[in-house]
Parts: C-alpha cells; sequence; structure tokens
C-alpha cells in the first residue's frame, strides 16, 4: 500500500513537470497574441487617439514629476549611460595600454559605444523606469476593474490603453536614445583624454573614422526593437495582472526580468545581424 503511493507521487512529479512547461508555452502565446493585436492596432490607434499618444510621449520623455526624478527618462538614460561609457573607457584604455595601443582609444569607442554599449543601456533603463510604470499603471487599472468598464462600454481597451503606449515609446526613444548616445561619446572622451592624458586629436582622429552613418542608423533600429520588445512585454503584463496590489507587483518584477532576458538574447541577434560578424571600419579600410 506504502509503495503504491509512492509510485503514484512520483508519477504525479514526474507528469507535473510536463504541465509546468504547458503552462509556460500557455503564458507565451498569451504575451505573443497580446503583442499582435498591440501592433496590429497601430492604425487605429493614430487614427482615433492622437491626443492620449501626445501625453504618453510626454510622460515617457520627461515623467510627471521631471525634475524629482532626475529629468524624467532622458535623465535617467544621460545618467546610466554615463556612467557605463566611464567604465569602457577607463578599462578600454587600460586594455589598450598593455599592448600599446592607446592611440586606438577612439575606434574602440565608437565601435563599441554604438553597436553594444548604449543601445542596451538605454533599453535597461527604459525597462526599468518606462516599462515598470506601465505595468503597474494596467495593472492597478486590471484589478479595479476600469478595463472591464472600457471593454463594456465598447472601447478597444487593448488598442487605448497599450497600442497609444507602444507608439509613444516608440516616438520618445530617438530623441532619448540619441541623448544618450550623445552623453556616452563625451564621457568616454572625457575619461581617455582629460582623466587618463591620451591625445584629444588623435582620439577624435580615430573616432570619426570608425563612425559612420550606416552604424548610427543600425544603432538606432536596435534601440527601436528594444523598445518595442520593452513596451509589449511590460503592457501585457500590466494587462493581465491578477491577484490585487500584490499580484501587480508581482507582475512588474515578472516584466522587468523577461525584459532584460529578451533584451540580452536579441541583442546578440541584432549585434550580427546589423553590424556583422567580422567588424568593419571603413574609414580605416577595414571591411
Amino acid at each position: 500500500m506504502i509503495g503504491s503511493h509512492s509510485a503514484t507521487y512520483r508519477a504525479k512529479r514526474f507528469f507535473g513537470k510536463f504541465s509546468v512547461i504547458g503552462r509556460g508555452f500557455e503564458v507565451l502565446a498569451m504575451h505573443l497574441t497580446f503583442g499582435i493585436r498591440m501592433v496590429a492596432g497601430v492604425p487605429i490607434a493614430l487614427k482615433r487617439y492622437r491626443k492620449i499618444i501626445m501625453r504618453e510621449v510626454s510622460d515617457v520623455s520627461f515623467g510627471s514629476t521631471a525634475i524629482l526624478s532626475g529629468g524624467g527618462t532622458i535623465g535617467v538614460v544621460i545618467a546610466m549611460s554615463g556612467v557605463a561609457a566611464m567604465l569602457l573607457g577607463i578599462e578600454l584604455f587600460r586594455g589598450l595600454e598593455l599592448l600599446g595601443f592607446t592611440a586606438l582609444s577612439g575606434m574602440v569607442s565608437a565601435i563599441a559605444n554604438t553597436q553594444g554599449v548604449a543601445p542596451i543601456v538605454a533599453a535597461i533603463a527604459l525597462a526599468a523606469k518606462v516599462g515598470t510604470g506601465f505595468t503597474a499603471q494596467l495593472g492597478a487599472m486590471r484589478i479595479s476593474e476600469e478595463i472591464d468598464a472600457l471593454d463594456t462600454l465598447g472601447v478597444n481597451s487593448t488598442i487605448f490603453l497599450a497600442t497609444t503606449r507602444l507608439i509613444a515609446m516608440v516616438v520618445a526613444i530617438i530623441p532619448v536614445y540619441m541623448v544618450g548616445l550623445l552623453s556616452a561619446y563625451l564621457t568616454t572622451r572625457f575619461t581617455v583624454v582629460v582623466l587618463r592624458g591620451e591625445s584629444g586629436g588623435t582620439y577624435d582622429y580615430y573616432f570619426q573614422q570608425s563612425l559612420t552613418p550606416s552604424a548610427l542608423a543600425s544603432s538606432i533600429t536596435m534601440a527601436l526593437v528594444f523598445a518595442v520588445f520593452v513596451a509589449v512585454i511590460h503592457c501585457s503584463y500590466g494587462y493581465h495582472a491578477s491577484g490585487g496590489p500584490e499580484g501587480v507587483g508581482r507582475a512588474a518584477g515578472h516584466a522587468l526580468r523577461t525584459s532584460i532576458l529578451v533584451i540580452g538574447m536579441s541583442a546578440v541577434v541584432l549585434t550580427f545581424g546589423l553590424f556583422g560578424i567580422t567588424p568593419a571600419v571603413p574609414g580605416m579600410g577595414i571591411e
């Protein structure tokens, strides 16, 4: 009798693993379906909800309490990009100094900041600052039954709440990212030239030779893709939140972890897809 209970318990544990995997695929399908509905609703949102989109653009860029929160998203992106670029400048100079190639600091700065550091830092800042706000806002509306009320009134809540935020994120990310990228460039140059004593003219020469319009366009494309991922993930988690205020908090945590994971995986694919496996610096004859 005891043996039969033990066998039944082991069988439940064994098949329970498959049920967990099945639930995981169900959740993934739910978020993917929601993301498709968000993107499909873009034309309707642009036609009907322009004022709401402009309000969301302002909130994404500056925030409702920009002065108190450090300048909104722009301030956070500038600060995080600057810190990451300073660390990059210190480490790249130390590494090149060991090889005797400190003159190439400008080239490494242009490539590393444009192709990796700046887009990823801006995406993580966007997820932490704006994305969690989306999850909290939609989650609060879900548990207070405001979303159900919108559906009852015949308003497409997905387009009204989520698609408008997606468009605002895409519109706001370009100027926000460009400011963050400029902050990364200036901070790296300050670290290498002013703090470490490298020649400013040499640094600027190799930097300008290595930075091309196509590289900037590819970098902006990366930032745009990351922004779409962040908006879809965080809006989906907030829209499907349940379990009261505690459930909204869990949804925000799950959304942030998922965003960071997706940003990391997609960064590898986009870097190889947009910039190629072999580095290319046309201005220096490296193609």
